[in-house]
């Protein structure tokens, strides 16, 4: 059994209007030294296999398939 964890982040240049809302709101807050802030999701998931590499390979095509919206959005998968 291996854990995946799939961190998807939109990518550079697709504005992010929930990273900005936080930035401010952290602003608000005394956070000035705060520079840009970008929202992202973290999916953890268990995997049946024995393999990293398979593990690794079967995750990422959930990722490009079902959990980032691949036109806007990157992804990274990390197998523990």
């Amino acid at each position: 059994m291996m854990k995946a964890v799939v961190t998807v982040m939109l990518k550079t240049g697709v504005l992010d209007p929930q990273g900005k809302a936080i930035g401010q709101a952290l602003h608000g807050l005394g956070f000035g030294n705060v520079g840009e802030v970008r929202m992202g999701k973290v999916i953890e998931f268990e995997l049946a296999e024995a393999d990293p590499a398979k593990a690794k390979a079967q995750a990422e095509d959930m990722a490009r398939k079902l959990l980032a919206n691949t036109v806007i959005e990157g992804f990274k998968v990390e197998i523990i």
